[in-house]
């Protein structure tokens, strides 16, 4: 007979099922440790959690390219939304704050200053919000199929990743249209998004754990992240409104500056723009915020892999 045979023998001879020892019978739990077994559904050890999502790869990338044909797939114009969208928000706001507030003022080509603000604050925003749903919105599979849960939010980011190889090439050729000239510092535009898609999976993850809980999170998420976007320089420069002519307040733009929606906001316009001052500490706040996101995000939800879907 096999050891978990035994144990399962063991197990039916003595001791009920809830694991409450009665006198003279060996407890389930020290049962289970004699016979080498553990819980089906146990939180694997992080190694061992990172391998297994490593080797389930091919179905996350499968999983995030369906979602992206499928997601404009009853509009007449398709997938042309994902850049037409940030695009009127753009207009929008270059409209409303650009012209009849004046926010372009001492901003040299704002255009492309702010579509690029618009584009890369846009891919932060939808990764982040889409990750907040990745464990609610998924119950039936996650109780259906055993995974690491991990496997949601980062396909759900990489699905906005696709989405956000289009808008660039748009990204790219309207700056070009604005006159801007290319230089060798385009050449790290994709170590610019590299860090800022480490950002993007380590936030989606953090949220994919609170979301899972807190119900009211996708109510909440609007506010907040149209509070991040005010708070993030998109439409305005930080530095100008801030501090201005005043060097005592540079102080309050370098920290408003170490928000990552901000940071990442500016390395882009850096790369980009030759007219755009750039700030030696932005590379640095960069990243700071891609390691700490993506390092914390997967310990704080692998922390709670044993809870999802449960309830």
């Amino acid at each position: 007979m096999s050891q978990p045979e035994s144990a399962v023998a063991d197990a039916q001879a003595g001791g009920p099922i809830n694991g409450t020892p009665e006198q003279g019978q060996e407890p389930l739990a020290k049962l289970a440790k004699r016979y080498g077994l553990r819980r089906a559904i146990a939180r694997p050890s992080l190694p061992v959690y990172l391998r297994q999502l490593w080797e389930r790869r091919h179905f996350v990338m499968t999983y995030a390219t369906s979602r992206n044909v499928s997601k404009y797939s009853n509009s007449a114009m398709g997938q042309l939304w994902q850049v037409l969208t940030p695009l009127f928000n753009a207009a929008i706001y270059f409209l409303m704050f650009g012209l009849i507030l004046g926010a372009n003022k001492n901003i040299v080509n704002y255009p492309a200053f702010l579509i690029t603000g618009m584009f890369v604050f846009t891919y932060t925003q939808r990764s982040v919000s889409s990750g907040a749903k990745a464990i609610s919105g998924n119950l039936s599979l996650i109780r259906a199929l055993h995974f690491p849960r991990a496997a949601l939010p980062l396909a759900y980011t990489i699905q906005e990743f696709q989405q956000l190889l289009i808008s660039m090439g748009v990204l790219v050729a309207l700056v070009l249209v604005t006159n801007e000239p290319i230089t060798w510092y385009w050449l790290l535009i994709p170590v610019a998004l590299a860090l800022q898609t480490m950002f993007n999976i380590g936030a989606s993850l953090v949220l994919a754990r609170v979301g899972a809980t807190a119900r009211d999170l996708n109510q909440l998420l609007p506010f907040i992240m149209r509070t991040w976007l005010y708070a993030s320089g998109v439409f305005y420069s930080i530095e100008d409104k801030v501090a201005g002519s005043n060097k005592a307040l540079q102080w309050v733009a370098d920290i408003m500056y170490f928000n990552p929606a901000a940071a990442y906001i500016e390395l882009m316009r850096d790369l980009l723009m030759q007219t755009h001052e750039p700030r030696s500490y932005i590379w640095m706040v960069c990243v700071f915020w891609a390691v700490f996101a993506v390092v914390g995000g997967f310990w704080y939800f692998w922390r709670a892999e044993e809870k999802y879907g449960r309830g």
